[in-house]
């Protein structure tokens, strides 16, 4: 019985490993240390994965072998990189300096392509076909290295931008070229192939574009409440669109960064869906992906003569010194930085899927040979590692410089949200959650001032249990956030003593429809906060979703009454276009729009302004026509003219409530 119980454990750890659980186990385990080891020696955990995936592998000691459990895992860990690269990518930026990406990513196809098939045709001494395929090979590249620039927090400085734009680019137009030359072996090469290319790449375009979009919008605003549903929903898209892809004759990355482009409006950078998207992606299936990357890698090739060490070599040398030109010479024609250049080398240099894909192809088709096949393989350890390296540099440095010339790191922002109605809360704590200024370090304050009655206590006691709901909904995306309940016998008077006691610079607070006759006679919240605290107040009403409006609709007042305290709500608008890649119409007179314009370029801001010079708030009318259903209204106005009715507090909510009731809008009245 002893002898049976000690074969049934050992046959357990036979190599390699069948237990799906012990295999699960082990790739979690190297998930976990990797990274905790090698960032001790300065190494990034990228290549701690794919140094892990050599020893595990079949390879090394074959502990592991590639079964479908790890495939499957390790696809959708490679579609998650390029879901988050296409669902990051700063759309307003882009659409700007799109140019600049079509500049890219034709110098990195060009130039790979250019130096490899003289390498492979004349040096190597392969045939046309072979060369032509192998050289193409050299063009594409896979975002390894993403994660890092994420980890950074600079995913929207422009060269990655660019980068990821030429990424799309140049994958692209190596897949058509292996779709052709296989077309081209196959012997079908002819009018219909072109015409079957062309149209399933239509209809994918559409689906993915037009019909996706629609539907997601339609999802996020009937079930606003259901926020496990919303990320399912968001994985199903990806891998549907990845299908598509797949259908209309291009590879899964394409579909799968097509995905996060169509979704990338309606998820905010910012927001708690994004937070889970990321968490989810980085904890388990990118590192499944890089691991199954090492897992392909024979390093006994390099010993099986010189033929294919040369090979191996010629391979790897080209592929990096391919994409530092293309990074050289984007560098040199948009006068980039150094540090922006070796980020560009970075994200562009690691070749993995799609190369494999090519390579693998080109094997099963007879045009590769085993040679090339192995020193692809080395190429691909190489360069992930090349890259690893090279991002992480560059985006330290980044960060640096950022660090020296931005902001004051000490800047500290309190933010106040008081809350009268429970059903608000959620869309009130993520407009502050798109405000919050990265450098501040306090939480925020999340407030319920309960009325001193005889049920006071059992009142007070509500109000924290659903005061901690919120906590839960926003540890979703590592927001810090504190709540206060307190009792007080005026609720303005207790908002009022909370904020003067937090140091509060920023309020929001709801917006109270239908001002009753004794709310006129006693006042109303907002109404006290207008008038006895000096902090930014902005009041909110959401006719739907934040994500899911199209356009900022801004109408400043003249900048005699504004431009002293224009930095905060201003930045504050800016930060919104730009997590919500949103466009803001500003209607304005002429001095607020020099000072609206000086602001951007100090600030440097991706926000996208187009401006109406008119002084619309004199003609509400006339701006209600010009109106979607989709836009956002904000108002900015000033809480100290009273002498001029047009701008008063009594008529500016009556007049707005009676114009545009089911209009989203914010009113922003700055810190005096």
């Amino acid at each position: 019985m002893h002898t049976n119980f000690f074969d049934h454990i050992t046959k357990q750890f036979d190599l390699p490993f069948t237990n799906p659980v012990l295999i699960f186990s082990l790739i979690l385990f190297i998930i976990l240390i990797a990274p905790i080891l090698l960032g001790k020696i300065k190494i990034p955990g990228i290549v701690g994965f794919i140094i892990a995936g050599i020893l595990i592998g079949p390879n090394g000691f074959n502990i592991l072998k590639k079964n479908s459990a790890i495939e499957l895992f390790s696809t959708i860990g490679l579609l998650y990189i390029m879901f988050i690269a296409g669902i990051e990518l700063d759309l307003a930026d882009f659409k700007r300096k799109k140019h600049k990406s079509f500049v890219f990513g034709f110098l990195t196809f060009a130039v790979p392509i250019l130096i490899g098939f003289p390498v492979c045709y004349y040096l190597l001494h392969y045939s046309m076909l072979t060369s032509i395929l192998t050289a193409s090979m050299f063009a594409t590249h896979t975002l390894v290295a993403y994660p890092i620039v994420n980890k950074f927090g600079i995913s929207k400085n422009e060269a990655v931008a660019v980068t990821v734009g030429g990424t799309i680019l140049t994958d692209t137009a190596v897949l058509i070229i292996l779709a052709i030359i296989m077309g081209a072996v196959d012997g079908q090469l002819n009018s219909a192939f072109w015409i079957q290319l062309a149209i399933s790449l239509t209809i994918f375009t559409a689906t993915v574009f037009i019909v996706i979009p629609k539907i997601a919008k339609w999802f996020f605003t009937k079930l606003e409440s259901e926020k496990t549903s919303h990320y399912i929903f968001v994985l199903s898209v990806v891998f549907f669109s990845a299908f598509l892809a797949q259908l209309a004759g291009i590879e899964p990355i394409i579909g799968a960064f097509v995905a996060g482009l169509a979704l990338n409006r309606l998820i905010p950078h910012s927001s708690i869906l994004m937070n889970r998207i990321e968490f989810v992606g980085n904890a388990l299936f990118i590192p499944f992906f890089l691991i199954s990357v090492g897992m392909l890698v024979d390093l006994r090739v390099l010993f099986r003569g010189p033929d294919a060490l040369i090979i191996a070599g010629s391979l790897t040398l080209v592929a990096i010194l391919g994409k530092y030109l293309s990074a050289t010479f984007t560098q040199w024609i948009f006068k980039y930085t150094k540090n922006q250049r070796l980020l560009i080398f970075g994200l562009s240099s690691a070749h993995a899927a799609a190369t494999l894909a090519i390579i693998l192809v080109g094997y099963q088709a007879k045009i590769i040979d085993d040679n090339i096949l192995n020193g692809t393989i080395i190429l691909i350890l190489v360069t992930c590692v090349v890259a690893s390296f090279a991002t992480e540099r560059a985006s330290r440095a980044i960060v640096s410089a950022e660090e020296i010339s931005g902001p004051d790191q000490h800047y500290t922002e309190n933010i106040l949200i008081p809350i009268a109605d429970f059903n608000n809360m959620d869309s009130m704590l993520d407009l502050a959650v798109l405000f919050k200024d990265k450098n501040s370090t306090q939480p925020i304050s999340l407030l319920s001032v309960v009325p001193d009655s005889d049920n006071a206590q059992a009142n007070l006691l509500i109000a924290r249990k659903k005061l901690n709901d919120s906590v839960k909904y926003a540890s979703g995306n590592g927001t810090e956030v504190e709540i206060i309940a307190t009792l007080d016998h005026n609720v303005p008077s207790g908002v009022l003593r909370i904020a003067k006691e937090k140091s509060t610079n920023i309020i929001i607070t709801g917006w109270r429809r239908r001002t009753t006759v004794i709310d006129k006679f006693l006042g109303d919240k907002s109404s006290a906060l207008i008038e006895n605290s000096s902090a930014n107040l902005f009041v909110l009403h959401l006719a739907k979703p934040i994500t899911v409006h199209k356009n900022i609709q801004l109408v400043c007042p003249p900048a005699d009454l504004m431009e002293k305290n224009m930095a905060v709500w201003l930045s504050k608008v800016c930060k919104l276009s730009s997590e919500l890649s949103l466009d803001v119409i500003c209607y304005c007179d002429e001095p607020t729009q020099l000072h609206i314009e000086h602001f951007l370029a100090v600030t440097k801001t991706n926000a996208n302004f187009i401006f109406n010079p008119t002084e619309v708030w004199k003609e509400w009318k006339l701006l209600k026509s010009r109106l979607m259903t989709d836009d956002l209204l904000i108002f900015v106005l000033d809480r100290k003219v009273e002498s001029n009715y047009l701008l008063s507090l009594t008529y500016t909510q009556s007049k707005l409530e009676q114009l545009f009731e089911h209009q989203s809008r914010l009113l922003i009245y700055p810190q005096t």
